[in-house]
């Protein structure tokens, strides 16, 4: 399932989502069924947290769960492990995406250590940057708390190698509410500045604290399925959202100018028990965790992927959470841009259902409509293909890739 839950041990955030189709929608477009996969690797990984192809057509694969980054040739069914476990040089502790960088190089996002690290095109390793960075202001210092902090997560990385995120939206707005949206975020690595570039709905939210003063844990809440902006980058810079007030793409150029779809028709699918369950699950299993801890007014930062890694994860079950009666129409962090510039929004479908992808072009406009087998989630994609994971009933994940282009 194409979900990236949060959650943290003085902080949790907790992230999913779905949606459902219209028969009149289908009827307008084209639609395509990728049912074979042209290859399938052998063997089981903990998890495939992301993957690139690399220009001599090997592919890159993260895996955090595993404590692996494994470089594989699908065609001889062979693969290498790269560097080792470990918080050295040449060393990862939890390698959980990488995305292109210009040259054939690859950033390297390692949870474990909190550091960003850019191998060369021979996968050798190079410099490391902290996922948490300071955010520098006029007249010299670095600003405290929360608000200092720019925590690059990178969702994209364009042609010129600069890192997409979204920033973190902690804080209260006065009279105590949380916000409803958050900032998309530029960072150039040549550099160094950070660029607000863009901004997206966030999922409805509350917070539990407890502890006394100078010992306080606040456990921050979403409310599963229920409706966020959904958004990817592509190579060329340009940035596209998949947007909830009505289902709709918009592009967001560059030079900051915006290029909208029309409105697509759905109709929402319930939220049964098994579409529940089957949130919890993900969340137990692969949820991102990210813990912020203060001590007499010095901030530390963790980052770790899994259920288990932090007190108080993956220990609440269906009857611990308000959930809405529908599902939004698009998965949380259901879209992706292709290598040419289109975008698969992935679509929300009943627990079992197979997987459903909206295809949308340059315009913003629904061009096509692409179902593979249920339970797929998107890993990467290649030239021609798409690389895919499935779970098995113990939870391992499978790396298939389909052929995309005709």
């Amino acid at each position: 399932m194409d979900t990236r839950p949060s959650k943290a041990a003085s902080l949790f955030v907790v992230l999913a989502f779905f949606g459902g189709l219209s028969a009149d929608a289908a009827a307008q477009v084209p639609e395509r069924n990728l049912t074979t996969a042209d290859a399938r690797f052998p063997e089981a990984f903990g998890m495939v947290g992301g993957l690139r192809e690399l220009r001599d057509g090997r592919i890159l694969v993260a895996d955090p769960l595993g404590q692996a980054l494994i470089v594989i040739d699908l065609s001889a069914g062979t693969a290498d492990t790269i560097g080792r476990v470990g918080a050295g040089p040449g060393e990862y502790k939890q390698p959980d995406a990488v995305f292109a960088l210009p040259g054939d190089s690859t950033l390297l996002v390692d949870l474990g250590n909190g550091r960003l690290t850019v191998l060369a095109p021979d996968l050798s390793f190079g410099e490391t940057t902290p996922i948490a960075q300071g955010q520098p202001r006029a007249g010299g210092g670095m600003r405290g708390g929360m608000a200092g902090m720019n925590v690059v997560l990178p969702r994209g990385v364009d042609g010129q190698g600069r890192v997409y995120f979204q920033a973190m939206a902690m804080g209260m707005r006065p009279g105590g509410q949380l916000p409803d949206s958050a900032a998309i975020m530029r960072w150039d690595r040549a550099t160094g500045a950070f660029e607000q570039v863009g901004q997206v709905k966030l999922q409805e939210r509350t917070t539990e604290t407890s502890g006394s003063r100078g010992n306080q844990m606040v456990r921050l809440r979403q409310k599963p399925l229920s409706p966020q902006d959904s958004w990817g980058v592509g190579r060329s810079g340009r940035i596209a959202l998949a947007r909830t007030d009505g289902y709709y793409l918009e592009w967001i150029e560059p030079d900051g100018r915006r290029v909208r779809g029309d409105e697509v028709s759905y109709r929402p699918v319930r939220i049964r028990q098994a579409e529940k369950e089957r949130w919890v699950e993900g969340r137990s299993s692969s949820g991102l965790m990210i813990g912020v801890e203060m001590h007499n007014g010095a901030r530390t930062m963790s980052f770790g992927r899994g259920g288990g890694g932090m007190a108080g994860a993956g220990d609440s079950g269906v009857d611990d959470f308000d959930w809405p009666d529908v599902m939004p129409a698009f998965a949380a962090n259901g879209v992706r841009v292709t290598p040419e510039g289109d975008v698969w929004v992935r679509r929300s479908v009943p627990a079992g259902g197979e997987a459903v992808f909206d295809v949308f072009g340059a315009d913003g406009q629904l061009k096509e409509r692409i179902t593979l087998p249920a339970d797929r989630r998107i890993a990467g994609f290649g030239p021609e293909h798409v690389y895919m994971v499935r779970n098995d009933e113990f939870d391992l994940q499978w790396l298939e890739r389909y052929r995309r282009t005709t």
